[in-house]
């Protein structure tokens, strides 16, 4: 999704509606999630923006950029769309990523097909996984397609391609999953990717547009050509993850870390989204979780504008709760401003940003700490002041278990935290401090501050 019409469809219809769904709304608690694919458990996704993240918007400075980001400890690497761009009826100077004219070429601003798979094999050189943009609801104006298939489409009464109902996407036009003949198409063009360029998954642009059913044949059929396949939906729908989807975005919780922030809930606000998860969605379900994206950063503001001097904070709660974490391209440089989307707008890249180092800390810590694994238990821990203090335990104590006590209010507090869970010794996983903890502990965490800690 690329304007500002976001916030007007998502905040209303995966924030609002999802707190405040009826108690008839479909409860799917009973019912198995589909399963993760083993390998993405201790992943983290660092989205990388192409166009901006290089003053040549190239394939070929982003494989030399490998090696630093892998010592960050990326494990997973996210491409928005990579495809040529649609010209007519184009937005702005470049157009947006999510106008797509061929679903099997590669733009050429950002190099060639060779480029593309030499940076895909080089990130698998170092162990990192590669997922791509899938933008399955809506093609640009002047893709072949148009031509060669225009019953894929759907059409006004007078016989016109139309934008996605409800938006202001002139750049696009909504395909009609109704014609038998489009499953095949897009069957064909994702398997293109996996077969020729190797790709271990993809993140499924506007999948709330898309018919469910439509999802689950086709996500049957990638499977089929590779079974570890991850696939992410940019949805919050509960029957994704029936058959379609390994994870959803994390929606909710995005916009519950905004809330908090700027006040208008307190940090018990997150139990009621997770509890309202825990019901709505299968059981065993998984998100992807954040504090920016590219949607957000350019359409809602920075981490700095929507989260204030909580955007470290809430950072660690995106890293270290229940989920796959999300890193935008730049966060770890301290990226302070909205990256223009349809204009050529390069990161400027801090290499002496102390929140690399932040970064790097706490994702090592996930990529290697099993208790930090999307399965592993989650368990609040009580405090005597739980609307300002959040602390939660994550896996067992034999397997590295992982203490984080968070301060969510803009002053600082004092206050108690009791339990034989918190028992024991424990290392700081920024300082390497060791901490006895006797179960009962009286503790003051400055605004917005926070422990992390590790059992050796």
């Amino acid at each position: 999704m690329k304007n500002k019409f976001l916030k007007q469809l998502f905040l209303s219809c995966t924030v609002t509606c999802a707190l405040t769904a009826p108690l008839s709304a479909e409860l799917l608690w009973e019912q198995q999630a589909e399963k993760l694919p083993e390998w993405v458990d201790n992943q983290v996704v660092y989205e990388v923006n192409v166009r901006q993240y290089s003053q040549d918007s190239s394939f070929k400075s982003i494989e030399r950029d490998l090696n630093r980001i892998s010592d960050l400890g990326i494990n997973t690497l996210w491409f928005m769309p990579i495809t040529p761009i649609g010209e007519k009826n184009r937005k702005g100077e470049l157009g947006s990523y999510y106008s797509v004219k061929d679903y099997m070429g590669v733009n050429p601003e950002f190099g060639t097909p060779e480029d593309f798979k030499s940076l895909v094999k080089q990130a698998h050189m170092r162990g990192m996984k590669v997922i791509i943009d899938w933008v399955g609801n809506h093609s640009a104006c002047d893709n072949p397609l148009t031509i060669e298939h225009p019953e894929y489409y759907v059409k006004n009464d007078e016989g016109n391609f139309i934008p996605p109902i409800g938006t202001d996407w002139t750049d696009v036009i909504q395909f009609d999953f109704s014609k038998p003949g489009l499953l095949e198409y897009q069957t064909q063009a994702m398997t293109y990717w996996i077969q020729e360029f190797g790709v271990d998954g993809f993140r499924c642009d506007f999948a709330l547009g898309v018919p469910t059913e439509f999802w689950n044949e086709l996500s049957s059929n990638l499977r089929k050509v590779k079974p570890d396949l991850f696939m992410l939906a940019e949805a919050d729908v509960a029957n994704h993850q029936l058959k379609a989807f390994n994870a959803s975005y994390g929606w909710q919780l995005l916009h519950a870390f905004a809330a908090i922030a700027q006040g208008e809930h307190d940090a018990n606000y997150l139990d009621v989204v997770l509890s309202r998860q825990s019901l709505t969605y299968p059981k065993d379900s998984n998100f992807l979780l954040m504090t920016s994206n590219h949607d957000m950063n350019s359409w809602e503001g920075t981490v700095y504008e929507r989260l204030g001097g909580g955007a470290k904070v809430f950072a660690v709660l995106a890293m270290t709760m229940k989920g796959i974490p999300l890193v935008y391209n730049g966060q770890e440089a301290g990226l302070d401003k909205r990256l223009e989307f349809f204009i050529k707008d390069p990161i400027q890249w801090n290499k002496t940003s102390p929140m690399e180092k932040f970064y790097k800390t706490l994702i090592h810590l996930k990529t290697k700490n099993p208790s930090l694994e999307a399965t592993a238990s989650f368990n609040r821990v009580p405090t005597t002041d739980d609307a300002s203090i959040y602390a939660y335990t994550r896996g067992k104590a034999e397997k590295g278990q992982i203490l984080v006590i968070a301060n969510l209010k803009a002053h600082d507090m004092e206050f108690e935290i009791g339990t034989d869970v918190i028992k024991g010794d424990w290392t700081d996983v920024f300082t390497g401090k060791k901490i006895h903890l006797s179960g009962s502990e009286e503790l003051k965490l400055n605004m917005w501050n926070y422990l992390v800690l590790e059992r050796k």
